[in-house]
């Protein structure tokens, strides 16, 4: 019986107004690797998100209130309550989402970092001292700004990071003072219900943080309703702009996908970058918004490359992700191993070669390399999200820029070169929220600001940037003559 199999079911219930309900439907959490029941909970009702929204509403009349001191506390406390739960976080993550347990294990320190930086903001949110008598009649007049929190928050969050992107969501709507209703995705809700937990117990006040599973038409009310200040999604492109066409007067901040492209240099370290090639394609089974999709390497060091690149993925270990040597274990849906493995086979109809993987049996894809593909291939021109990388040669650094560029996406993108003059011309041209020197576009430390353009999404997450996005600024004249 393998480790999965052997883990106790448990069935939770959602958060809302402090209370935790048992009612809604029942759904069965299914293990995306061999589809055994790993937990149940319940999916409210619309009725249940009308309650969780007045219960927002209602809190923010406290929350916004709170000294900084105590909304840090209150996310210290979380912090420290995700570490004494560390294992029992990786497991419920490895399980429902399919991450090896290892990596799960890296996304629980991620989420400690998340809270414990957020609680360090919490108390840094500054203002800005206005002089105002730059004309003789405004004579004796100054300003100040501070900034206060938006209100009412709803939160979407994704299936691949079941921790730490809802913590993005959670921390800094906390440490601005804001309350939130949040939806997880419907493949792993367990994981956050977990975090509901962590932060009642941390003493955030009733109501402030609401955590229910919605059928996507009942979630359909935190776009409409108008008593939610803002919508912080992240998910697919699709859905994305369409919730920001239907979300009227709220702000929105969308963290959407990506096709990351990677500029591989002659003058690069090319034993380095083939491992952070494989690294960044294929961890989580390519399931990222800043996975490696596209490598573009000059073409003299290319053969070399591929190789090396060639190499390392035929030696990841895919299986069982309860398994501690496992190193790319399923993808989140049958379907969606279905449609990456149809892409792969449609370019290679199209003339591209296979070098390694290309292979499914239900879930699991083996980790594939392709060549001699086109830009207008599925597999380069759209988010593949599944561990399929492709490498091309290029002639020029200028052609590289262009190539990484003429994609409707624009997330982050990563570059290996050891020319500071090529670095800072990409940094110029490149059409991305974030350009990587020396690593792949999969980096991301939690404070960094992080988001996309074009296709890619709206705004920032990164504790400040995030925390910027859910407060705003106000302004206070004073007139001493």
């Amino acid at each position: 019986m393998s480790p999965m199999a052997a883990a106790p079911v448990v069935t939770q219930r959602f958060l809302v107004d402090g209370k935790w309900m048992e009612e809604g439907d029942p759904i069965e959490i299914l293990a995306p690797y061999d589809g055994s029941v790993v937990g149940r909970i319940f999916q409210g009702r619309r009725e249940h998100a009308e309650q969780a929204i007045a219960a927002a509403v209602k809190a923010f009349g406290t929350t916004r209130r709170l000294p900084a001191f105590e909304r840090q506390r209150v996310l210290k406390s979380v912090a420290e309550n995700i570490s004494e739960r560390k294992e029992e976080y990786a497991r419920c993550i490895a399980q429902e989402a399919g991450k090896p347990i290892k990596t799960a294990r890296s996304e629980v320190d991620r989420a400690i970092f998340t809270f414990t930086v957020a609680a360090e903001e919490s108390v840094r949110i500054y203002g800005e001292y206005l002089p105002l008598d730059w004309q003789e009649f405004t004579v004796g007049r100054w300003g100040m700004v501070r900034r206060f929190p938006l209100g009412p928050i709803a939160g979407i969050t994704p299936f691949n990071f079941p921790l730490n992107l809802v913590a993005h969501k959670v921390a800094p709507a906390i440490a601005a003072g804001c309350t939130m209703v949040l939806k997880p995705a419907p493949q792993t809700p367990m994981t956050a219900l977990m975090l509901a937990e962590s932060v009642q117990q941390a003493g955030w006040p009733d109501g402030a943080l609401n955590v229910l599973p919605l059928s996507n038409e009942d979630a359909g009310l935190l776009v409409s309703d108008d008593r939610l200040k803002l919508i912080s999604f992240t998910g697919s492109v699709p859905v994305g702009w369409e919730i920001k066409k239907n979300s009227g007067k709220k702000k929105v901040v969308l963290e959407l996908g990506g096709n990351a492209g990677v500029i591989v240099h002659s003058d690069a370290d090319i034993a380095f970058a083939a491992d952070r090639c494989a690294a960044g394609g294929f961890s989580y089974a390519g399931q990222s918004c800043i996975s490696v999709q596209r490598i573009l390497v000059e073409r003299s060091v290319s053969a070399k490359f591929i190789e090396l690149l060639v190499d390392r993925v035929s030696k990841l270990r895919t299986g069982d992700p309860m398994e501690e040597s496992t190193d790319v274990g399923p993808m989140i849906r049958e379907r969606d191993a279905v449609r990456a493995a149809e892409w792969i086979q449609e370019a290679v109809r199209s003339g591209a070669r296979l070098l390694c993987g290309g292979r499914r049996n239900g879930t699991m894809l083996e980790p594939t390399v392709l060549t001699g593909t086109r830009p207008d291939m599925k597999v380069n021109c759209q988010e593949i999200f599944a561990p399929v990388v492709t490498v091309e040669p290029y002639e020029s650094f200028e052609e590289a820029v262009r190539q990484v560029n003429a994609s409707s996406f624009g997330l982050q993108a990563g570059i290996f070169t050891r020319d500071v003059k090529l670095l800072f011309n990409a940094y110029e041209e490149l059409e991305v929220g974030g350009l990587v020197a020396g690593d792949v576009p999969t980096f991301r430390i939690d404070h960094m600001p992080y988001g996309g353009v074009k296709d890619s999404g709206l705004g920032r997450e990164g504790l400040r940037y995030a925390i910027e996005e859910m407060t705003e600024p106000r302004l206070l004249v004073m007139n001493l003559r």
